[in-house]
């Protein structure tokens, strides 16, 4: 029999029966749910999440100016106690010059370098001492390099190697009172090759023999406006002075040339700021300007006046020899500005002025005497025109040069000749204040470039055994070691065949 009621009544029950419990059977062992499955609602009524303060919306970004709860805190780093370096104190720290190690053993049989010794042909390829007298004024001069292993060996010594002995020759030679010839010089080479080993060795030479030396440890000190500079008055075009770099610079001059002492003043000098004595030696005339950098420029320029005169009887005068290392620094725009906000060239500037017109040959050397300058690989910045005018000067030096295989053909074919002396780049912007200095068009300025190339398996074996007496090589020295160590170090390239030997232990 069907129900009296049909779907449509069901469906309209009355509102009181919906909120009745699900019928559940009395046997059913499922537990019985107050709420529907899978509702979080009911949990979340009884504890709501509570809001943000930093923010009214939940979930949204925080307010300007407001702090975030997930921002880092900062740590309180604890207060060093201890002292400061004083102003200055990093720096002599960075450029501190050790020359002796006495953990290193002693070299017995060891030869000082003497004046009488110097180009002996017997001693290429062994390493001899250097004086001690010498060493102060070599210090004094700073021709040493931190670079460079001084700190490894119980006392000072270098390697005799080719250029070493004809560089003894060409002192010796000129030492002589009737010789007056100015020869300037340029080393070049890579990286580690004994550039600036070169020059230390020729003022080593030239302190044995009695010369003045003025050396310029790093040609970039006179550039990058690290010292304080100034117009020069009354120079015109404008030329620039620096004062402090100076005043260091004669300081170094009085401790490094012992010489000055001896020496007193020729002629008057009316130009000084304040008046000077008859008989004021030359080494007081530099500490005038040593100790007062406003009088540095005006007794640099007496000093070398005073050195510059021909030799006298009564006044005699010396042999000079100036030295720069790091050639490129000074063969460019520096980092100083004119009023107008320019940049000076190094040119204008008196002291890098004051060099390169004697390596130019525009200011002579009456006695004679050497100008030697050395580039740096480590160093070197882009200088285009030096690079170009290196390559041509080496160039003109070997004229017997023949053609690449590579251009052989071209040659064959048109019928013309090689001309070994490289031409300018059509392409390529010149400093010709640069040219000018070095020699003009075709090079013909007389100055000379040297490439320092490796040192032969002979030197590099004397070198090796000196290390190995030294205890800083703990091998045997064979002809197949120093054949391996030569061939490793790119065919005796001395700073890469110490790494090598000495500073690089596996």
């Amino acid at each position: 029999m069907s129900s009296a009621r049909c779907r449509s009544c069901i469906a309209r029950a009355p509102a009181h029966l919906n909120h009745l419990p699900p019928y559940r059977h009395p046997n059913s062992l499922v537990p019985f749910r107050q709420h529907a499955l899978f509702s979080t609602t009911a949990p979340n009524l009884a504890n709501p999440t509570p809001k943000s303060r930093s923010s009214k919306q939940p979930g949204g970004p925080p307010k300007r100016g407001e702090k975030t709860t997930y921002a880092r805190k900062k740590k309180k780093h604890a207060e060093s106690k201890a002292r400061p370096p004083a102003p200055g104190e990093r720096k002599a720290l960075r450029k501190r010059i050790v020359l002796s190690n006495t953990n290193a053993l002693e070299v017995p049989g060891m030869q000082d370098l003497t004046a009488d010794a110097m180009g002996d042909v017997s001693l290429q390829g062994r390493v001899v001492g250097i004086p001690g007298a010498v060493v102060d004024q070599l210090r004094a001069s700073e021709a040493f390099k931190t670079c460079q292993g001084w700190a490894l060996f119980r006392r000072p010594g270098m390697l005799v190697r080719a250029e070493t002995v004809a560089h003894g020759e060409l002192i010796r030679s000129m030492s002589d009172a009737g010789d007056t010839r100015t020869v300037r010089r340029i080393y070049v080479g890579e990286r580690g090759s004994g550039k600036s080993t070169m020059l230390l060795q020729a003022m080593t030479m030239a302190f044995l023999q009695g010369w003045v030396v003025v050396n310029f440890p790093e040609g970039q000190d006179l550039t990058i406006g690290h010292t304080e500079y100034s117009p020069l008055p009354g120079s015109s075009p404008p030329l620039y002075q620096q004062k402090t770099y100076t005043a260091a610079l004669l300081s170094r001059l009085v401790r490094a040339n012992p010489l000055l002492s001896t020496l007193s003043l020729s002629q008057a000098h009316p130009s000084f700021p304040t008046p000077l004595q008859p008989n004021l030696s030359l080494s007081q005339l530099a500490s005038l300007g040593a100790s007062d950098p406003d009088l540095s420029h005006s007794a640099f320029s007496a000093l070398w006046t005073e050195l510059a005169r021909p030799s006298t009887p009564q006044h005699p005068r010396p042999k000079l020899l100036l030295a720069l290392d790091g050639l490129a620094h000074v063969m460019r725009p520096s980092a100083y500005r004119s009023p107008a906000f320019v940049p000076i060239h190094a040119y204008d500037l008196a002291l890098v002025r004051f060099f390169t017109t004697h390596l130019a040959g525009t200011a002579a050397l009456p006695n004679g005497g050497l100008v030697l300058a050395a580039t740096s690989a480590s160093n070197h910045p882009t200088v285009p025109t030096l690079e170009f005018k290196l390559r041509q000067i080496a160039a003109a030096q070997d004229p017997a040069r023949e053609a690449p295989s590579r251009v052989q053909p071209f040659l064959t074919a048109t019928g013309q000749a090689f001309d070994p002396v490289p031409r300018p780049e059509p392409f390529v912007q010149y400093d010709e204040r640069v040219m000018d200095v070095l020699g003009g068009e075709r090079a013909e300025g007389g100055i000379e470039v040297r490439r320092l190339e490796g040192v032969s398996r002979e030197e590099a074996r004397g070198l090796m055994e000196y290390w190995a007496r030294s205890g800083m090589m703990r091998t045997e020295v064979g002809e197949g070691l120093v054949a391996e160590k030569w061939t490793l170090s790119g065919g005796g390239v001395v700073g890469e065949l110490e790494r090598g030997c000495v500073r690089m232990r596996v």
